[in-house]
C-alpha cells in the first residue's frame, strides 16, 4: 500500500473509461490528483479522488477516503501484467455478475471496507479505532506498508540492543521472537527410499507458520494484542474446514479464497517439519531456489525427476513438480495462487467427491475416470497419501449414513493433521462426548476450538461439565468460544468457584467483538451472547445495530425476529422479516423463519406459503421441506405432507427427521407397507434403536 503518486501509481489515467452494470466510469488527472468518476453510495455518477494504491502485482487496486474515516476499495482495478499477458488493462473484480449501488459487494459497502478487511495485513501497527457511537474510524498505522514490525513485532527493544557494546548484547536481537525452527536443521536422504528426512523432529509450536498465517489465513480478528510466534488463535479465529470454503479432500474452493494457512496445516510437509522459509525468502518472498530447485533442496533429483516418478517423458517444456502437487487456482480475475497442501494426484477421489484434481486440470477433454485408470495403470490398484480424510467430508456433506463413523474416525486419529481432526469434531452429525473431551485436551488450539465447535447444540445442564476448562485455556481464542458456549448456562448453574474465570472469559469475548463492532457479524454475535445470558435489551440493541449497518444481514433479522418471539412480540417478529425480504426475497431462510412466526399467529395458509417458498427456494436445506410437511400434516393434509416427505428424501435419502415423518404419516394413513420400509431405512441408520425394532415389527404384524 502507498500514497497515490506517479511513481505509485500503475494504472491508466489518461481519461481510460471502463464500462460495467450499466455505468461507465472515467479515470483522469487534475492538479497532480489521481481521480475516478464513477457510481456512488446512491448509485449517481460522482468523481471521488484515489487516496491510496493497493497492491504491485498482478493487479493494484485503488482506494478511496470518506468524511468518516472510512477507506473503500474500488471494484474496478489495474491488471499490472504485461500487454503481451493480456494485462495492462482495466477489469471489474465481478466479472460475471452486475454489482450496483443496491449491491453488498458494490464498492462502498461494507465488504468493500479497507479498515476491516485489508488495512492489518498491508498495512503495519494498524489500530481501526472505530467509533461505534459515532460510526466513524479513525484508523492509524505506524508504516504505511508492510515494515519489518509486520512480522517481527515492536522493535523498541531492537533498537536498544543495537545501542548497546557488542559485548552486551544478548544473542535474542532484542527482538520478541526468534524463528530459529531451522537452526542447525539438516534434511538428508534416506537409503533405499531417497525419501528426504529432517534431521529433528518439528517443534510443537510452528512459530513462522503461525506468525506468517496472520495475513496468509482465512481468520477473523479477535484482539489487536497480537505477538509474533504465538499461536495464531491466541489473536484470530482461523477457519476451519467446511463446505463452504473447502472441497471434502481439503482444497480450497475457486470461488472462496482460504490463502494457504489451512491448506499449509494439511500437508505431509508441514507435517514432517517444513517451515515457510524452507522455501520462500520472507525478506524477498522470492523461492529460494529456481523452479523445481526450490523442491531439490530436500527430494532427490534422482528419484523426483525421473521419467518412472513423472510420467510425462514426452511433455516439453518438462512438467514441474508444482503441476500435480501445487495446482493453480485462480482469483481476482487474474492473481493465479498455488495450493499448498503438496497433494498427490488424486483423479479417484475426484470420481467419489467432484473435487477437482492436477491431472484434470490439463487433460480438459477427459473426465476424471480416465484419469484414474491412468494413474493406476501407472502405480497399481492401491491409493497412497498423507491426505486420507476426504471420504469422511464428503459422506458428511452429502449427509451419508456412515458420516458419523468416518468422522469419528478422523477426529480420533492421530494420524491426520491437527486442522482436520478439529473440523471432523465441528461437522459431526451428532456430538460424540468422548471424542470431544478428548479434543478438549489437545495440545493443538485449532482440535480444542473444533471440539467447542461440536458442542454446539448440546443441552446447557451438559455443558458446563464437559467445556468449563476451557474458560482457563493458556489461548484468548478457545477461552473466547468457551464463553460463547457457555454463555446459554445460567449463573445459578455455574459453579462458584468457576464464576470468575467465566466473567474474565466473557469479558475477552465482548472485547473481541466490540473490536468488530463496524460490522453486523459481530454485532449479531454479540446480540446473540446476550440473549443467552437473558439480558433482553442489550440483546435487542445489537441486532438493531447489526441491521443498521447492515440492512441486508439476514442473521441479524432472523434473531432478531426470534428474541422478539420470546419476548411475546411476534408481531414485531413478523415486521422485522417482512423488512428483511423486501431487500432479500429470495432468501430461503427469512421465508422459514416468517412461516414459523405465522403458525405461531395461527395464520395457517400464509404460513404454510412461507414454509412451502422457503423449501422451494432452498431444497438443499432438508429442515425446510420438514417442517413445511409437519405444517401441512398438521392442516389436515397429509398426502401433500407425505410428497414433499418423498420428494425431500430424494435429495436427502438419510434425513432422520423426514423418515421419521413419514414413517409416522404413512401408518396414520394406513399405508403399512410404506411405513415399513421408512422404518427399516431408519433402522439400518440407527442399528442400536430398540424402539424401531418394536416398531418393525409391530408393523410386519
Amino acid at each position: 500500500m502507498d500514497h497515490a503518486t506517479d511513481q505509485s501509481v500503475r494504472a491508466d489515467f489518461d481519461d481510460a473509461t471502463f464500462e460495467y452494470a450499466g455505468t461507465r466510469s472515467r479515470f483522469f488527472r487534475k492538479e497532480k490528483k489521481f481521480l475516478v468518476e464513477t457510481d456512488g453510495p446512491d448509485g449517481k455518477l460522482t468523481t471521488f479522488e484515489v487516496k491510496y494504491a493497493f497492491g504491485v502485482d498482478p493487479l493494484q487496486q485503488y482506494l478511496i477516503e470518506f468524511p468518516d474515516g472510512r477507506v473503500q476499495a474500488l471494484s474496478i482495478a489495474w491488471d499490472t501484467r504485461p500487454k503481451d499477458q493480456g494485462g495492462q488493462r482495466w477489469i471489474h473484480l465481478y466479472p460475471d455478475g452486475a454489482i450496483t449501488h443496491e449491491d453488498p459487494l458494490h464498492w462502498t459497502k461494507l465488504n468493500q471496507n479497507w479498515n476491516f478487511m485489508c488495512a492489518e495485513c498491508h498495512s503495519t501497527g494498524v489500530h481501526k479505532n472505530y467509533d461505534a457511537a459515532r460510526d466513524r474510524f479513525a484508523t492509524t498505522f505506524t508504516e504505511i506498508s508492510v515494515g519489518c514490525e509486520a512480522c517481527h513485532g515492536a522493535g523498541s527493544q531492537h533498537v536498544e540492543w543495537a545501542k548497546r557494546k557488542p559485548a552486551e548484547r544478548d544473542r535474542d536481537n532484542g527482538l520478541l521472537v526468534r524463528f530459529d525452527e531451522r537452526t542447525g536443521i539438516t534434511w538428508s536422504t534416506e537409503a533405499g527410499t531417497l525419501k528426504p528426512v529432517r534431521s529433528a523432529l518439528a517443534p510443537s509450536l510452528r512459530k513462522e507458520v503461525e506468525t506468517c498465517g496472520r495475513c496468509h489465513a482465512r481468520r477473523g480478528q479477535l484482539s489487536e494484542d497480537w505477538t509474533p510466534g504465538r499461536p495464531l488463535s491466541q489473536t484470530h479465529r482461523v477457519s476451519l474446514l467446511d463446505r463452504q470454503r473447502f472441497h471434502p479432500d481439503g482444497q480450497m474452493r475457486d470461488d472462496e479464497e482460504t490463502y494457504n494457512y489451512a491448506p499449509f496445516k494439511q500437508s505431509k510437509m508441514f507435517a514432517k517439519g517444513v517451515t515457510c522459509s524452507d522455501c520462500h525468502d520472507p525478506h524477498s518472498a522470492a523461492l529460494k531456489a529456481p523452479g523445481d530447485g526450490v523442491c531439490a533442496q530436500c527430494h532427490a533429483p534422482a528419484k523426483y525427476e525421473s521419467a518412472a516418478h513423472r510420467r510425462h517423458a514426452d511433455v516439453s517444456p518438462p512438467l514441474a513438480c508444482a503441476a500435480c502437487h501445487m495446482p493453480e487456482r485462480r482469483y481476482m480475475v487474474v492473481d493465479r495462487r498455488h495450493d499448498h497442501g503438496f497433494r498427490i494426484p488424486r483423479p479417484d477421489l475426484s470420481v467419489l467427491t467432484g473435487a477437482p484434481n492436477a491431472c484434470n486440470d490439463c487433460h480438459r477433454d477427459k473426465p476424471a475416470a480416465w484419469a484414474a485408470r491412468q494413474i493406476e495403470t501407472w502405480f497399481g490398484p492401491e491409493r497412497h497419501g498423507y491426505q486420507t480424510y476426504a471420504r469422511a467430508f464428503h459422506a458428511a456433506w452429502s449427509e451419508a449414513a456412515d458420516a458419523q463413523a468416518l468422522l469419528a474416525a478422523m477426529a480420533g486419529s492421530g494420524e491426520v493433521p491437527g486442522i482436520v481432526r478439529a473440523s471432523a469434531l465441528a461437522e459431526l452429525p451428532a456430538p460424540d462426548l468422548s471424542l470431544i473431551r478428548r479434543g478438549l485436551s489437545d495440545p493443538d488450539p485449532l482440535v480444542r476450538l473444533g471440539a467447542l465447535d461440536g458442542l454446539e447444540g448440546v443441552r446447557a445442564d451438559q455443558l458446563w461439565t464437559v467445556a468449563s476448562a476451557q474458560l482457563a485455556d493458556p489461548v484468548r481464542g478457545v477461552r473466547i468460544r468457551a464463553a460463547e458456549l457457555l454463555a446459554s448456562v445460567p449463573p445459578s448453574q455455574q459453579p462458584t468457584a468457576d464464576r470468575d474465570k467465566f466473567a474474565q472469559a466473557a469479558a475477552e469475548f465482548v472485547a473481541a467483538q466490540k473490536l468488530n463492532a463496524d460490522r453486523p457479524e459481530a454485532r449479531t454475535a454479540l446480540g446473540s451472547f446476550f440473549a443467552r445470558r437473558a439480558n433482553a435489551a442489550e440483546a435487542e440493541t445489537e441486532y438493531w445495530a447489526a441491521l443498521r449497518l447492515g440492512p441486508s444481514f439476514v442473521p441479524a433479522a432472523i434473531n432478531l425476529s426470534d428474541l422478539y418471539r420470546q419476548l411475546g412480540r411476534d408481531s414485531d417478529g413478523e415486521r422485522i422479516l417482512r423488512e428483511s425480504l423486501s431487500r432479500s426475497p429470495q432468501d430461503a431462510s427469512l421465508r422459514h423463519a416468517l412461516g414459523l412466526t405465522l403458525v405461531r399467529e395461527k395464520r395457517t395458509e400464509a404460513a404454510l406459503d412461507a414454509l412451502r417458498q422457503a423449501a422451494v427456494l432452498d431444497p438443499g436445506q432438508a429442515r425446510y421441506a420438514y417442517v413445511y410437511a409437519v405444517g401441512l400434516n398438521s392442516s389436515g393434509r397429509r398426502d401433500d405432507a407425505i410428497a414433499v416427505l418423498q420428494e425431500g428424501l430424494r435429495a436427502h435419502p438419510n434425513n432422520l427427521e423426514m423418515l421419521a415423518a413419514a414413517m409416522n404419516f404413512s401408518r396414520e394413513k394406513g399405508d403399512n407397507a410404506a411405513a415399513l420400509e421408512y422404518a427399516e431405512r431408519l433402522a439400518r441408520l440407527m442399528p442400536d434403536d430398540s424402539r424401531l425394532g418394536d416398531r418393525i415389527r409391530e408393523l410386519k404384524r
